[in-house]
């Protein structure tokens, strides 16, 4: 009998009966239920920065847990994980003093940071200000907020009315920013959200330029700049938070999670500049009518201030930056192969192998089956769309990603003949 399991973004009249159920993982390693092992190629999802099975991390939680395993962080209530996390990430974050609201998870982050914005120029006597912009490609998560600025067509279809002041512009092109500015009037825009490198949505890499000028541009109409490092941050991109590699971006909001614990538990948050949060935080400021059970939640807290001392001491986080070009070098051959249209990879430990158009068109289901391929050969990649992604966890060697890129070029050599020959 199928389990009654539903899993997300899965087609249940597929999976039901075809799980492949992880047991165990250690490093950079998976194991499934009858021990095959598998490289974690994709960090899970997007979050493995640290590796797998960290006993550091694990005995802080397993100590938390024994001292205070959970209690709310709402009005005055506190506890010491919430307060040192938030005041480490404040510190360590590219914003001006900062101030750190906590979650559970990037889908979290997102909707908190959309009501920040609007509640913010409410306060300032601009309630007007409502409307999001985002981009095309982006994927911000899928609450309220998210699903409604999500740059992912089909992730924004088919749930009726969504929510109203929202629109979506090219993802690579300032102009069009500054297009749809205009179009709307400024004086009615409350924030644009923008993830430094689009991850979800392909691995699509800004041209270069394109961060300064829309911050450049945003600074100029007054449109709080948001910068989505929910996967781009703790070291995917090289730094903290991933925009540090433009260092004359300066960020009014930055959503954060998945690498923070390394997805040990799931935590995530907004950074606010001391500027934004300076209406709910001066003597007679206004309450922020929001936020998560879990937030600030002390085990959650615990995991990742365990991970950042991870990261932090074995030199983690730079080394996104330092294995980009292995990763771009190692994938670099793939985009001279019949069925990949485009290699997009060179900033930070991430990767998209795009297919070519005609194979899509061939077979619908080619992307799931260099997936599936790339599986058979002990290797977990994640398909997006019309691409296949890689992230590793920033524990990777060189040898690992050669076993990637080895893996994949298999992968696509054996697609169908119907599917290989159609270009």
């Amino acid at each position: 009998m199928a389990h009654r399991f539903w899993h997300p973004f899965a087609n249940m009249a597929q999976v039901a009966g075809n799980e492949l159920v992880i047991d165990r993982a250690d490093g950079v390693w998976i194991y499934d239920a009858a021990g095959k092992r598998y490289l974690d190629a994709c960090g899970s999802l997007w979050y493995a920065n640290a590796g797998h099975g960290r006993e550091e991390v694990i005995e802080k939680i397993a100590e938390q847990l024994r001292r205070l395993d959970a209690y709310s962080t709402f009005g005055e209530l506190a506890n010491r994980p919430a307060l040192e996390l938030a005041d480490r990430l404040a510190e360590l974050a590219p914003v001006d003093d900062g101030r750190v609201f906590l979650g559970s998870g990037g889908g979290d982050a997102i909707d908190t940071a959309a009501k920040i914005a609007r509640a913010f120029f409410a306060l300032r006597g601009e309630p007007r200000r409502t409307h999001l912009i985002s981009r095309a490609h982006g994927y911000h998560g899928t609450h309220g907020f998210g699903t409604s600025i999500a740059g992912i067509e089909a992730n924004a279809s088919g749930w009726g009315p969504l929510l109203q002041h929202t629109s979506v512009v090219d993802h690579d092109s300032v102009d069009e920013l500054e297009r749809e500015l205009l179009r709307l009037g400024p004086d009615t825009v409350a924030a644009f959200f923008c993830e430094p490198v689009i991850g979800a949505g392909g691995v699509r890499l800004p041209p270069d330029g394109y961060l300064e000028g829309v911050w450049e541009l945003c600074a100029e109409h007054g449109v709080l700049f948001v910068v989505d490092s929910v996967i781009c941050a703790f070291g995917r991109l090289g730094t903290w938070f991933g925009i540090e590699r433009w260092p004359d971006v300066r960020p009014d909001l930055i959503t954060f999670a998945k690498g923070v614990s390394s997805g040990y538990l799931p935590v995530g948050g907004v950074i606010a500049s001391g500027a934004i949060a300076a209406p709910f935080w001066e003597d007679g400021g206004a309450m922020f009518r929001h936020g998560a059970t879990y937030a600030g939640h002390p085990a959650c807290c615990a995991a990742a201030l365990a991970n950042l001392d991870v990261l932090e001491r074995e030199g983690l986080i730079p080394r996104g930056q330092e294995l980009e070009g292995d990763l771009a070098e190692v994938l670099a051959p793939l985009a001279d192969h019949a069925q990949v249209a485009e290699v997009r990879s060179g900033l930070g430990l991430l990767a998209g192998v795009e297919l070519a158009p005609d194979v899509l068109d061939a077979d619908s289901g080619a992307v799931a089956k260099v997936v599936r391929g790339a599986r058979d050969g002990g290797i977990l990649v994640r398909g997006l769309g019309t691409s296949v992604a890689v992230s590793p966890p920033l524990t990777v060697e060189r040898e690992h990603l050669e076993l990637i890129a080895e893996s994949l070029r298999h992968a696509f050599d054996a697609l169908p003949s119907a599917v290989a020959g159609s270009r």
